[in-house]
């Protein structure tokens, strides 16, 4: 361990050059306290904010449970007629804290447990997979992208899009507009291309949903689901309400049925009481489509439901080719294609058969590294998707 010398000269304290050297010294720590002085004051500021948010935390747990109500009547800026979930309907206050001009009839709203003051609103109990199922983006799809369905588009445009855009015509002739209109044909002949190009023509909200998608699980939850549906169309009118695969729920009712046979005609009894009920639908157009017209429930097909019922069937010669020349429009071909050998080597192709032919005709091309196609594509594409369509005809009715 080492010494201090005894030679060592003490610093004279009344050295100017020491006092200086000192006086910095202070200055230092005095600087260094101040700083943790502030870091200090900073940690107890935070603490105490959240020792503050705490003690709140710990109110709102401490206090009662709030109980649901629904708005029947406002009568002034203080009180109001509710419909309480655990009895009659009670002339209630109202707290400060709630906007009057909120409490619209039918809104949910939460009521203090002792005095059954309207404390706070709640929500929409609107089911998330209905709001859903708006469509944000309009489709791309117009009426010049469909081949060979000019009577039908016609009935289409009078049915859903002379309502929307000149109601007033049918108020000067004196009649109602058609309500709805039903899509029914082979599939991949163009039901749901004419919903969406009936969505691109117009400005209206374009709702969309697939039958199946009504087949609930518990009871009662399909028929809540159908009238949030129609009841969000009416909210965002004008409106086109899509019913796609309508035979998944609207399929002959049957007098020997199993539970959920009974759930599912549940469903279809709300679906037809929304089609053509007490309630007005306003612009509201409904445009369903189903492959299977034959096992519909009766009701369902009576007028003021679907007051049209639009046959879509398997494309003719005619339009075949205009099939043909939209589907190749944009695609790079070279030398002479014989559009009428491929509209006979495609006798009993749909519209989307066409479609999928072009597309191939395009792939077999990239296969042989050209940037274009020419009439040998088609035929080795006509006869991919034909032979796919005849080995599962095969495969279907057990011939394989």
């Amino acid at each position: 361990m080492l010494k201090l010398s005894k030679d060592r000269v003490k610093p004279d304290q009344n050295d100017p050059a020491y006092l200086i050297s000192y006086a910095h010294h202070l200055e230092r720590q005095a600087r260094q306290l101040e700083t943790e002085k502030q870091m200090v004051e900073s940690e107890r500021l935070r603490l105490q904010r959240e020792v503050n948010n705490l003690k709140v935390e710990l109110e709102r747990l401490r206090s009662p449970p709030l109980f649901m109500g629904y708005i029947v009547e406002v009568l002034d800026n203080k009180s109001a007629v509710v419909r309480s979930t655990t009895g009659p309907n009670l002339v209630v206050s109202i707290s400060r804290q709630v906007d009057v001009n909120e409490l619209k009839p039918d809104t949910r709203v939460a009521l203090n447990q002792r005095t059954f003051a309207i404390v706070n609103t709640l929500p929409s109990t609107q089911d998330p997979m209905v709001q859903k199922m708006e469509l944000i983006e309009k489709p791309n799809e117009k009426y010049s992208d469909i081949g060979g369905l000019e009577d039908q588009i016609q009935e289409l445009k009078e049915t859903v899009e002379l309502p929307l855009l000149k109601p007033e015509l049918f108020e000067k002739i004196g009649i109602d507009p058609p309500k709805g209109v039903l899509l029914h044909g082979p599939p991949g002949t163009g039901k749901t291309l004419l919903a969406k190009a009936v969505a691109n023509e117009t400005q209206a909200a374009f709702i969309r949903l697939i039958g199946s998608e009504l087949v609930q699980k518990f009871i009662g939850e399909g028929a809540r689901l159908v009238r949030e549906i129609f009841e969000f169309a009416r909210e965002n009118a004008p409106s086109i309400l899509f019913i796609d695969e309508l035979d998944a729920i609207g399929s002959r009712r049957l007098d020997l049925a199993t539970s959920g046979d009974r759930e599912v005609q549940r469903t279809l009894m709300q679906l037809l009481s929304e089609l053509d009920g007490f309630n007005p639908r306003g612009d509201v157009k409904v445009v369903a489509a189903t492959n299977r017209i034959d096992i519909l429930d009766p009701a369902m097909l009576r007028p003021g439901r679907f007051d049209r019922i639009i046959e879509i069937p398997m494309p003719n010669g005619e339009s075949r080719t205009e099939i043909f020349k939209i589907h190749s429009s944009g695609m790079n071909l070279k030398g002479d294609i014989d559009i009428d050998y491929l509209v006979q080597m495609t006798e009993g192709s749909s519209g989307a058969d066409i479609k999928n032919i072009c597309t191939e005709a395009g792939m077999f091309a990239i296969r042989t590294n050209k940037d274009h196609v020419i009439n040998d594509d088609f035929l080795d594409a006509i006869k991919k998707i034909t032979g796919e369509k005849e080995t599962t005809a095969r495969v279907t009715t057990g011939f394989i």
